[in-house]
């Protein structure tokens, strides 16, 4: 085996694509989802019902079991959802709680692997979203958990953060991925502005292995038109 990455969303249709990739370049590869990824060389199952602290015991201790001492050259966090509302909105404290509990919980569970278990100069990825870096009033509890990301990855990059030395902490900002369920709900968008999921995946596997790495802290959105993509780095 090349390496060994764990992909927390490795399930999704990003984390599908990243998982497939790894795979074939003969990494070993973890997945760490509600459900199992089939091609993955272990699946850590998350409780959605669970507590914050209930999934964080749940998941270090079968990390910790799997891994057995060895450690990992990146974790790629790549979960999340979206809902929108403004403060006005029925379920405006409900939708905030569920973007908490999908971007906040899952990226900080990351970033607990990563000190834990990561290389030094190792790599971690979390789940960003460019319109957070400003005001989203018609989707504020999905803006307030991408921020609290940011946030999370600014500080991940600083000295003293907890990662092992020379770690590289990034968060990705797409702005639509080149998804199955994105096509099916947007059918007459114009997908030459989507992402695709494979070059997601080959930006992941580069950083990986060191290549063309951004400066730490970096919160990168993915800026496609006409089919190119290309990097705006905040």
């Amino acid at each position: 085996m090349s390496g060994k990455i764990f992909i927390y969303g490795g399930r999704g249709a990003l984390g599908s694509a990243v998982v497939s990739h790894f795979k074939a370049q003969n990494w070993w590869v973890g997945s760490i989802d509600l459900n199992p990824n089939d091609q993955a060389d272990a699946n850590i199952i998350v409780n959605k019902d669970d507590a914050w602290l209930e999934q964080e015991t749940t998941v270090l201790a079968e990390l910790k079991s799997i891994l057995a001492g060895d450690k990992i050259d990146a974790v790629i966090c790549v979960a999340g959802g979206w809902a929108g509302g403004n403060a006005a909105a029925k379920d405006f404290v409900k939708n905030a709680d569920a973007m908490w509990r999908q971007s906040v919980w899952s990226s900080v569970l990351a970033a607990s692997i990563a000190a834990k278990h990561l290389k030094p100069g190792g790599f971690i990825s979390l789940p960003g979203a460019k319109p957070a870096l400003n005001g989203t009033p018609g989707m504020i509890g999905y803006g307030m958990a991408k921020a609290a990301v940011h946030q999370l990855t600014k500080s991940l990059a600083c000295e003293n953060s907890g990662l092992p030395e020379n770690s590289l902490a990034i968060a990705l900002l797409p702005v639509t991925l080149d998804t199955p369920m994105n096509r099916k709900w947007m059918p007459d968008a114009d997908t030459s502005t989507w992402t695709p999921l494979q070059y997601v995946a080959e930006l992941f596997w580069k950083w990986t292995n060191g290549q063309e790495r951004p400066p730490n802290g970096s919160l990168i959105e993915l800026e496609t038109k006409n089919n190119e993509t290309k990097l705006n780095i905040h």
